[in-house]
């Protein structure tokens, strides 16, 4: 049976300013719709699914989607229990009119053609990733500002939707034309690492993520970390470890399956192997 599909109005957001911002939990009480705005949503946390037309993406942190007018999607969950594993997703929605008011102050042809294409729907859907972080910063800033209006406001939130733009627009752009091996492209790699280190990752799973064989990634980690994949992932952990040794009280066999090892005893061996000392001593360090 075909799922109906809602439109959602833009009366329904917007008075005065044509930028609404929100922070959700995702659930499966949303249906799947489309809407007459343009929608900028972010995955600021947990992994799950994107329904998107009659295609259906596996989400996680870090990725932002650009959704057009007209354009049927949804988010899902992976999971049902929300407080466990949830799904949460910022979204910043604008208006045409709003288009229009913000391309005379761009300067720069390309990214004014960009706007142009969002405004007009003949840009389609796609999706960035985000290396370091720059969209998460921005979206705080524009939900904080959102949410706790002062004086200008609404040329701050302006002002932080063109950057936003600009950096998806960069991404966008770098990530179509980069070629494969490069330490931009690469550098999606990394990031994806420092986001999921927990996660059971293996050179087969970034493979297929990244579609790189997995000779050429062994080949890369040694080129641009000088360490094999294995040992770049295991150092990684071991030092997401030590963060949490120095600055909370959990125990040890929570902190250890927290970075991905379900066995405390391989995580002993291998923590003192790389630090010299067992975790327990390292923490002491920390408490006299």
């Amino acid at each position: 049976m075909e799922q109906v599909r809602q439109t959602f109005k833009a009366e329904s957001f917007f008075s005065n300013l044509l930028l609404y911002v929100n922070r959700a939990v995702e659930d499966f009480t949303l249906p799947l719709h489309s809407h007459e705005f343009i929608e900028l949503a972010y995955v600021a946390e947990g992994k799950g699914f994107h329904y998107i037309e009659d295609d259906v993406q596996r989400i996680h942190r870090g990725q932002l989607h650009v959704i057009p007018i007209g354009t049927s999607h949804v988010f899902r969950p992976s999971s049902t229990n929300a407080l466990q594993d949830p799904l949460i997703v910022y979204n910043c929605i604008f208006t045409k009119q709003l288009v229009d008011n913000l391309i005379p102050l761009v300067f720069d042809g390309p990214i004014a053609v960009y706007l142009e294409g969002l405004k007009e729907e003949t840009l389609p859907y796609h999706a960035v990733f985000d290396t370091d972080d720059e969209i998460g910063k921005l979206f705080l800033s524009l939900y904080k500002e959102y949410s706790l209006p002062r004086s200008g406001s609404t040329t701050y939130l302006n002002t932080l939707l063109l950057q936003l733009i600009v950096t998806i627009y960069r991404l966008h752009t770098e990530t179509s034309r980069t070629a494969p091996g490069s330490p931009a492209r690469f550098l999606q790699i990394l990031s994806y690492l420092e986001q999921n280190y927990a996660e059971k990752i293996t050179l087969s799973h970034l493979t297929e993520r990244f579609q790189w064989s997995e000779r050429h990634l062994q080949r890369l980690f040694k080129q641009h970390t000088g360490q094999s994949f294995n040992y770049f992932l295991q150092s990684l952990r071991i030092q997401k470890s030590c963060e949490q040794l120095r600055s909370t009280q959990q125990k040890i066999s929570r902190i250890a399956e927290a970075v991905g090892y379900k066995d405390l005893n391989s995580f002993m061996v291998l923590f003192r192997r790389m630090v010299g000392e067992t975790p327990g001593a390292y923490r002491r360090q920390f408490r006299e």
